[in-house]
């Protein structure tokens, strides 16, 4: 009997002694490192358990945003069959991962691994819950960059996680690897980096709800590498050069001044310099020409045209929703701003501010696009912020430190924009988007935004800010507009200049260029704060930034390649080779072929540059899509549903081919009596002068020699000197050199 009773209260103490909470310092903690095998395991990702539904009966949330939840149905979940917390090594959750059982998403580590000791010591001592676990503040790794040279293949991340409450630990085991161009490196579970291919990668570091980046190179060994030693224009080229000499890569030499010409001319105005500019140019020997153009460029009102469309494209400033009187209201403002040198700070204000007629106040067309709370916030924060936050409208970002709650609290700002609809003739009664007529954007006092998940309204607060909400009775737009428009904004800035950047050079420093996050660091961090205090201590100004990007050799350099940087895309070394842009090329097939081309529903001599919105003829019409319309469709023209330069496209397609090739507006322009061709034969110019003169029109220089003796050859004897001649300018149209920017 006696025995009985002792048997009875030590199987009792050892029960309680299983249920006892760990103590908070035995590397067990639910909410720390339980948590974290979660996810280095892979678990709780998208593809596993933190799907939406689950998987196999398990649902997980979705990289560990949610502790509580995990923690509910990891031990109560199947009526607490996941866990056996007096057979730990019974427990589904160690042996469904360790393969000793069937298990889809097969072995995740290994019996006796960190990770199963781990899992096994937080179920032993009773699956505690310790919910006042200190938070991760920051994660130090080292190294931040590195850079392998052969045959060195290989090199170790260490990380070290800073809690809350002072404290630090390694985690470098249980933190999460993942690189952004896998077939440039492979992370193992410790953190060590092996080379697979020379190239360029960044290592995403995430530990719970911190990630960091580690950026890594591996470069060939060049044991024959001398640096050039180039001359730098201003700090630009410093800190491009820097990098280029540390992956032991010779930048390019300078572009020649015809293709300087070229470049700058469609850069900065969106057009071809004229045969007259190009002899200009050309002859003229002082060697501060090209500041001294660049500075002519930015004063010329092409300027503000070409600077406008681009902006037209961000804030999506179409028809069917603006209507034509407001496009052309919208883009008659934007193009204003440039025109007059409006800050580009100030002019983020005056539109998140906006309210008033679409019709008398052309910035509140921003909100009559951007028809709910959610599509405002995200908008706002990717144009000027450069935060790409639609996936936090659902769940906490993957990639980056935004939350579910950030994105909730960002869109509060806007659910008290109403509209007042005027009129509305629109042509479809059945498209409830689809509007014609005044609007009245106006702000009310009441309407709130609740959060999904918790029911609960949301009070508005700035991305970032840790303090309270904003007071009840503030403007909320005024007051996130001068949030954002403020020197001391931490996104503003730099998202601005890295969109110039982008525009200039072809790649953001940061790219996709409104794209910022931990996992996406930019190329070159310390030239992009630079640059941004640059912006900002000439109270951002668009011309100043363009002056000192167009500037830098960094930009002058030619696109020709050399041995070091054949391979690179990434780093500047050379010019990279992109297709003109939709409006560009079809004013540039006008401009060399001299015939105008007249838009419908548009004033006689208007470009494809200056055109305020998407389409030309009025929405309803029967008459379908023209011939200027179909051209730059073809050649990319976005539609501006997004908020976003991703959607102009650049590709090079079939159909492309075949508009230059053969299509109805070459052979229009070809065939035309007056046109170029038409007016230097009746000119009675020499068959030489006939061709420097396509030469420059068309390539901003003249001919080589070898071109010159082949193609006045051809023209010799020919039966029709017209048709001759034609077949010429056909021939310069198609070639590369004038499709491209160079």
């Amino acid at each position: 009997m006696l025995a009985g009773a002792m048997r009875f209260v030590l199987s009792t103490a050892a029960l309680l002694a299983a249920l006892a909470p760990a103590s908070a310092d035995d590397g067990a903690r639910f909410r720390v490192e339980v948590m974290a095998v979660l996810s280095k395991a892979g678990c709780n990702q998208g593809a596993c358990h933190g799907n939406l539904n689950g998987k196999g009966g398990l649902k997980l949330s979705l990289r560990g945003e949610d502790a509580d939840w995990d923690f509910g149905v990891l031990t109560r979940g199947m009526f607490g069959r996941r866990i056996d917390r007096l057979s730990p090594d019974q427990s589904l959750i160690l042996k469904k991962p360790t393969a000793q059982v069937p298990h889809e998403g097969g072995k995740r580590f290994d019996v006796g691994s960190a990770e199963h000791e781990i899992l096994r010591r937080w179920i032993a001592a009773g699956t505690p819950d310790e919910k006042t676990t200190v938070a991760v503040q920051e994660l130090l790794v080292q190294p931040k960059e590195c850079v392998l040279y052969d045959p060195e293949d290989l090199f170790k991340i260490q990380v070290r996680a800073r809690f809350s409450d002072g404290s630090s630990k390694d985690v470098t085991r249980l933190a999460v690897y993942e690189a952004s161009n896998p077939m440039v490196a492979s992370i193992s579970p410790d953190g060590t980096v092996t080379r697979l291919r020379h190239g360029e990668t960044a290592i995403s570091v995430r530990f719970l709800n911190r990630q960091t980046t580690v950026r890594c190179a591996s470069v060939p060994a060049r044991p024959d590498f001398r640096w050039n030693n180039p001359p730098e224009n201003n700090f630009i080229d410093r800190h491009i050069f820097a990098k280029l000499r540390k992956l032991r890569m010779n930048p390019s030499e300078s572009c020649d001044d015809a293709t300087f010409l070229r470049r700058i001319y469609l850069d900065l105005l969106g057009m071809l310099p004229t045969p007259e500019e190009s002899r200009a140019f050309l002859g003229d020997s002082h060697t501060d020409k090209r500041s001294r153009l660049v500075d002519s460029l930015l004063r010329r009102p092409e300027f503000a045209d070409y600077w406008a469309l681009k902006w037209s494209d961000l804030l999506r400033n179409e028809e069917k929703q603006l209507d034509r009187k407001g496009v052309q209201s919208f883009h008659n403002w934007i193009r204003q701003s440039i025109a007059e040198g409006k800050p580009l700070n100030e002019f983020a204000r005056k539109l998140i501010a906006s309210r008033g007629s679409t019709y008398a106040e052309p910035a509140a067309n921003y909100y009559r696009a951007l028809r709910d709370p959610l599509l405002r916030a995200e908008a706002t924060a990717q144009v000027f912020l450069g935060i790409r936050l639609q996936c936090c409208r659902c769940h906490n970002h993957p990639f980056d430190q935004w939350t579910q709650n950030d994105y909730y609290e960002l869109a509060a700002f806007f659910p008290r924009i109403q509209y007042r609809i005027v009129e509305n003739n629109r042509k479809d009664k059945f498209d409830k988007h689809e509007f014609d007529g005044e609007q009245v954007v106006w702000f009310d006092r009441t309407s709130e935004i609740t959060h999904p998940r918790t029911g609960q309204t949301v009070m508005p607060k700035f991305l970032g800010y840790s303090g309270a909400a904003m007071g009840e009775q503030e403007d909320r737009l005024q007051t996130l507009a001068d949030w954002v428009a403020s020197p001391a904004n931490p996104f503003f800035a730099r998202t601005q200049v890295n969109r110039i950047w982008f525009h200039l050079l072809g790649r953001g420093l940061v790219d996709p260029d409104d794209d910022f996050r931990a996992t996406n660091p930019p190329s070159h961090p310390e030239l992009l704060d630079e640059l941004s205090r640059d912006f900002a201590a000439h109270q951002f100004d668009l011309r100043q930034s363009i002056r000192l990007i167009v500037g830098s050799r960094t930009y002058q350099l030619s696109s020709t390649l050399n041995e070091t940087n054949r391979e690179d895309e990434l780093n500047y070394s050379h010019a990279l080779v992109r297709r003109l842009e939709a409006e560009p090329l079809l004013d540039a097939v006008a401009q060399v072929s001299g015939v105008p081309i007249k838009f419908a529903g548009q004033s006689e001599g208007k470009r494809a540059v200056q055109l305020p919105g998407v389409q030309l003829q009025p929405r309803g019409k029967r008459s379908g899509m023209g011939m200027t319309e179909r051209f730059m469709k073809t050649f990319g023209k976005p539609e501006r549903l997004l908020s976003c330069d991703c959607e102009r496209s650049n590709d090079t397609t079939v159909l492309q081919a075949f508009q230059m090739i053969s299509g109805e507006m070459i052979g229009k322009l070809l065939a035309e009596p007056d046109n170029r061709i038409g007016k230097l034969l009746q000119s009675g110019k020499s068959d030489g002068d006939i061709l420097d003169e396509l030469y420059l029109a068309a390539l901003c220089r003249y001919p080589s020699a070898s071109e010159r003796q082949q193609i006045l050859s051809r023209l010799t004897g020919a039966a029709n000197r017209r048709t001759a001649w034609e077949d010429v300018l056909w021939a310069l149209l198609n070639a590369k050199e004038f499709l491209l920017r160079r």
